[in-house]
């Protein structure tokens, strides 16, 4: 295949930190490059000395066998080279066709010319496969359609290497076989792609080549049908990883949650969950499976005193928590790892020492009275940060500073150490490595160990078939069914989670 760009020993360093270390890569004609590694590994900041975010300390980039010096991401625009990031750059309020053309234009006379707009973004879907409406406007499309908007933007410009950062952490898995499709269909008609992930599954269904990064250095460039989970893993973590979670039998106890005919509106006054009942024993995992937007997010809120709920009812051990408050239902022995950790988990400009006690920083032993006791806010960090394996180990850290994978040990570590006897799993594992996941999937298996009851909600299929033992599917805001996890399988969740039912497996 013919290179048509290459990055020789790039090295990028921060205060204190040596984010990329004489780092190589390089892509071919036509070819999806995979970029994996654990959370901090260095792939995004590489990816950001390529579009002219950062200016390397050293090295040199090539397109097309001619040295670069890529300024800002404008001159990296100009020079064929796109970047759709993780959180998209769209404009809400204004349409498919103005967020594309935004800054480029076509006009009449002083003014934009809508009509030509549409009409250039019209075609351009058309050659590549991107269907859109490009009348619609950003805050009325779905997730998978926004992201297929920033790639037109990209390709708008004359994208010849298009870079995707975490592509599929937000899409639902029907979109997720929609982008391969439209990573295939850009590639047959010339364009290269550099596909940013820790999804080792996807990397193995879409990619050519991959690139593993460790630490801030490349570790090694394999072509995909020479890897397996296992060697990819085992190159990101440097060691074996656990992949397949060992779950052991467990005898079910007593009824510790009882949710029943609870009814949530959102914030428009349109009915968000509908008469949704379920019971969780001890030693019980039950999960959520659902396409995202469908009740989950505000079952979660209900059930943790983020929001109210119109109607039901919902205990604890028999002890109603219906609309109490967050701290009320905490103090009940309930622990919430939350969606969104930077949203509900973290305050990211506190030290990991704060936010470890956030919660419960006002109980006895971390608080005297009014006063803090930072004694013993020390030895609550210097005891949860090895056992946790939360780095870099400096309690004085700002969680701003941390990868996603140690953010999320935060809060895992934090509300554990609560010993709840209700665990309220949201997205455990949401944009951590594989070596985070394992690490948080064997926690999660031993509070299931220990007689707790825990409600997980996970976008990934595979994680919530793989620790549940019951699977609830959520459609529309109502619970359609409940299987046992044995009995599930992808194609059965997949039909009941469109909102079809099992009968039509059969």
């Amino acid at each position: 295949m013919n290179k048509i760009l290459e990055m020789r020993n790039i090295t990028k360093r921060f205060p204190g930190v040596i984010a990329n270390d004489q780092v190589n890569l390089d892509l071919c004609q036509g070819e999806i490059h995979a970029l994996i590694g654990e959370n901090g590994a260095g792939k995004s900041t590489l990816m950001s000395v390529l579009f002219g975010m950062y200016t390397p300390e050293e090295g040199k980039i090539f397109y097309r066998g001619e040295e670069l010096d890529i300024d800002d991401p404008q001159d990296a625009i100009e020079r064929g080279i796109g970047m759709v990031h993780q959180h998209f750059m769209l404009v809400p309020t204004l349409t498919v066709a103005e967020n594309i053309v935004l800054g480029s234009e076509p006009t009449k006379g002083l003014r934009i010319n809508i009509k030509e707009a549409i009409k250039e973004v019209d075609e351009l879907s058309d050659k590549f496969g991107l269907e859109v409406d490009a009348t619609a406007k950003i805050k009325d499309i779905p997730v998978g359609m926004q992201q297929r908007v920033e790639i037109l933007k990209a390709l708008y410009r004359g994208a010849e290497i298009l870079i995707l950062d975490e592509p599929t952490a937000v899409l639902t898995p029907q979109e997720v076989e929609g982008l391969y499709k439209i990573m295939n269909s850009l590639t047959k008609q010339g364009k290269s792609i550099i596909f940013i992930t820790h999804k080792l599954k996807e990397v193995l269904t879409v990619s050519d080549r991959i690139t593993v990064l460790r630490k801030g250095k490349s570790i090694g460039t394999v072509d995909t049908e020479e890897a397996t989970q296992e060697s990819l893993a085992k190159m990101m973590v440097g060691r074996e990883v656990l992949l397949e979670v060992e779950k052991e039998e467990v005898d079910l106890g007593e009824v510790v949650v009882d949710v029943n005919d609870l009814s949530v509106t959102n914030e428009k006054n349109i009915s968000a969950l509908d008469s949704v009942s379920f019971q969780i024993h001890s030693g019980e995992i039950l999960g959520i499976a659902g396409v995202e937007g469908n009740g989950q997010t505000e079952l979660v809120e209900v059930l943790s005193g983020l929001r109210e709920a119109i109607s039901g009812d919902y205990t604890v051990h028999e002890k109603s928590l219906y609309n109490e408050s967050a701290r009320n239902i905490q103090e009940a022995k309930v622990a919430h790892i939350p969606e969104d950790r930077h949203k509900h988990g973290l305050v990211l400009d506190y030290t990991v020492e704060d936010n470890l006690v956030l919660g419960y920083y006002y109980r006895k032993p971390f608080a005297k009275g009014i006063n803090l006791d930072f004694n013993e806010l020390n030895k609550h960090a210097k005891h949860l940060i090895p056992e946790y394996d939360i780095r870099p180990r400096n309690k004085e850290a700002l969680v701003r500073s941390l990868s996603g994978g140690n953010q999320q040990k935060i809060i895992v570590a934090r509300e554990l150490y609560l010993d709840p006897e209700f665990l309220i799993a949201s997205q455990p594992t949401r944009g951590v490595d594989v070596g985070a996941i394992e690490f948080i999937h064997r926690r999660i298996l031993k509070q299931r160990a220990q007689g707790k009851a825990i409600l997980l909600v996970s976008a990934e299929l595979p994680e919530v078939m793989s620790l549940s033992d019951r699977i609830a599917v959520m459609y529309e805001g109502e619970i359609v069914e409940i299987v046992d996890a044995d009995e599930a399988t992808e194609e059965k969740l997949g039909i009941l989670m469109a909102g079809g039912s099992l009968e039509e497996v059969n």
